[in-house]
């Protein structure tokens, strides 16, 4: 498995560029390793070829050159190098020397290949005193390389070895730096790992960093948020078992009560009542799975682009038996699609929810009304009923989960409008409670629109 190290990784960007200088910087060591190798090497060519010119006299009128043996040991460096000269008058009638030897520029040096050998040649120029015509003789010294390499070697790798070990004392000092930097971070792991740990307590890292101190809020802040969640799961849990106990009680005593009787219409009528508090429980089940699926972080986030009009049209048609049944005008008020983003099947089972409500609590022979339009770059969706409405000091209360108001006749789980804040609230609008022109309850929706 491939793992990503954060102290490899910031160990590599102080390292890695360090050794590309310290690349250039040996580059650069070699051409001035070079530059001193030939430097050196011309001051000795320069020194032998005086030292050979300065012992050219005139002896007895002839015109003698003798060679001193310093003029060739200089060059005697342990590298077993040839030495190679040419004395010659201003003619150009050889004194002494290597006759085929060639010449370089005067006072400056050249490199030239004699005798299979690559030879580092000087020329230098002497005036001797009663040589007549002969002066100035020229003096040429040549030497091969190996001398010359070996020195350019020795001053290259003293620059390698000192650049490697610049780069290797970097490198341990960014370790000790990074383990010193680092610290803070392997103790917040061993404490979120700690197996002491038992619940969401913030954690906290004496010294640490205030780079890493936003980690630990945030860390701190997450783990706050999952323990709120927790909580508010415990709390649904336990009011959905308390809710789901009653109906199964009645259900078994109902089927009971079926099993005992005898007689057909008895028996028939116990059957209905049972039909009656099964659809019941279906129908609180569907809407405790609703409200789980609604709540933030149950599942993947959707955005679907949904017309609210053609899904009002949907439900009214679906809900339109039951408004039959009592008597009860359900009608839909719309001025052409209406688009929001969102998840589609949570934003209807909003509009089911809603327009069950308002079914719910409206006298028979009275009347329910869906609005839709768009506003001001909102989506307004509303719900009228003429039932008794809520009182202005429970409104707040109604969209917890499990709440009935006090003294209510209406069946119902208390689940409606905690489904519709927890679908408006993940769609990024907002519900409002209010009151109708004629009374009873409005609710009002509002949507960003897509």
């Amino acid at each position: 498995m491939k793992t990503n190290s954060l102290r490899l990784q910031l160990l590599a960007w102080v390292v890695l560029p360090l050794a590309g200088l310290a690349t250039i910087n040996l580059w650069t060591s070699q051409r001035n390793a070079l530059a001193t190798a030939d430097l050196v090497t011309d001051r000795m060519l320069v020194g032998s070829a005086r030292a050979i010119a300065e012992q050219v006299a005139m002896a007895d009128g002839v015109l003698d050159a003798t060679i001193p043996p310093a003029a060739i040991e200089m060059f005697d460096t342990g590298d077993r190098d040839s030495v190679y000269y040419r004395v010659e008058t201003a003619g150009g009638r050889l004194l002494t020397g290597y006759p085929d030897l060639p010449q370089a520029p005067r006072h400056a040096s050249v490199e030239a290949s004699y005798r299979d050998h690559m030879l580092r040649l000087l020329t230098l120029s002497h005036a001797v005193i009663g040589a007549g015509g002969d002066s100035p003789i020229t003096v040429t010294v040549g030497t091969t390389l190996s001398g010359h390499d070996a020195m350019a070697k020795r001053l290259w790798f003293s620059a390698f070895v000192q650049q490697l070990a610049l780069v290797a004392i970097a490198g341990v000092f960014v370790l000790l730096g990074l383990r010193r930097g680092l610290a803070p971070l392997i103790s917040l792991r061993d404490a979120v790992r700690s197996p002491s740990r038992s619940d969401l307590d913030p954690v906290d890292v004496p010294g640490a960093q205030s780079e890493i101190r936003p980690l630990i809020e945030a860390l701190n802040a997450y783990m706050e948020r999952v323990r709120a969640q927790m909580g508010a799961q415990r709390r649904f849990i336990a009011n959905a078992a308390h809710q789901l106990r009653t109906p199964l009680a009645l259900l078994s005593t109902q089927a009971s009560y079926a099993l005992r009787e005898t007689a057909t219409d008895a028996r028939h009528e116990a059957l209905v009542a049972l039909q009656a508090s099964s659809g019941k429980l279906a129908r609180l089940a569907e809407q405790l799975l609703t409200l789980s699926r609604a709540e933030p972080g149950s599942r993947r986030p959707r955005a679907d682009r949904i017309d609210l009009t053609e899904a009002a049209r949907h439900v009214l048609e679906t809900q339109a038996p039951a408004a039959i049944a009592r008597k009860i005008d359900l009608g839909l008020e719309e001025t052409g699609p209406v688009a929001v983003i969102g998840d589609g099947t949570m934003l209807r089972e909003m509009i089911v929810n809603l327009v069950d409500n308002a079914l719910r609590y409206s006298t028979a022979g009275g009347s329910v009304t869906v609005k839709l339009a768009a506003i001001d770059s909102e989506a307004v969706l509303t719900v009228a009923d003429d039932g008794p409405g809520i009182p202005a000091e429970e409104r707040d209360h109604v969209f917890e989960r499990f709440y009935r108001i006090a003294g209510s006749t209406e069946e119902g789980s208390g689940l409606g409008l905690a489904i519709v804040r927890e679908v408006v609230e993940n769609a990024g609008g907002r519900v409002t409670l209010g009151d109708g022109a004629a009374g009873g309850l409005v609710v009002e929706v509002r949507l960003p629109l897509a």
